[in-house]
């Protein structure tokens, strides 16, 4: 479903398992601050809303977007997380950059995945603009970052019921 037929912070809490005994990783691109920051408040408080300790949620910053995967490496490697969130922006500009950071990071992510034993969430938001990654970064079509909590949520609640 396309993200403007949905509110990216609507779900069902119901179906929601318990982050209370789950610890998270985020790493948050420095590039956009004021839209990754909205995504980092919204994935922090969502995972709070869902009963996650503040001392289980780990933040790492990173300078850009294309650091996001190297950023939730070491944070893998480095703790003890059950998950990590990548959250960042990027709007497109004049050049092809755009495309090369976007497909650097949704490989990178992917790779990361398939690679380690937890899930890698993928928060990217790929915006042609400003106002889209406005818009979905707490605006009218949600937040992305509460999206990528419920996710990352999901994906541990999943990765412990298969380990069982």
């Amino acid at each position: 479903m396309a993200t403007n037929l949905k509110n990216l912070s609507s779900y069902d809490e119901k179906s929601v398992p318990s982050a209370e005994k789950m610890k998270f990783g985020i790493v948050v691109s420095e590039w956009n601050p004021a839209i990754t920051d909205a995504l980092y408040k919204g994935a922090y408080n969502t995972l709070l809303k869902q009963g996650a300790k503040e001392e289980n949620i780990l933040v790492a910053h990173v300078p850009g977007s294309f650091e996001l995967t190297a950023g939730a490496r070491i944070l893998a490697k480095k703790t003890d997380v059950d998950a990590v969130i990548c959250l960042g922006c990027v709007i497109q500009g004049d050049t092809p950059h755009f495309n090369y950071v976007c497909q650097g990071v949704t490989q990178g992510i992917t790779q990361l995945n398939v690679k380690f034993k937890i899930p890698f969430i993928f928060g990217l938001l790929t915006t042609l603009n400003q106002q889209q990654a406005e818009d979905r970064a707490g605006g009218k079509l949600g937040n992305k970052g509460d999206e990528a909590a419920i996710t990352a949520i999901k994906m541990v609640d999943l990765n412990c019921r298969i380990k069982k």
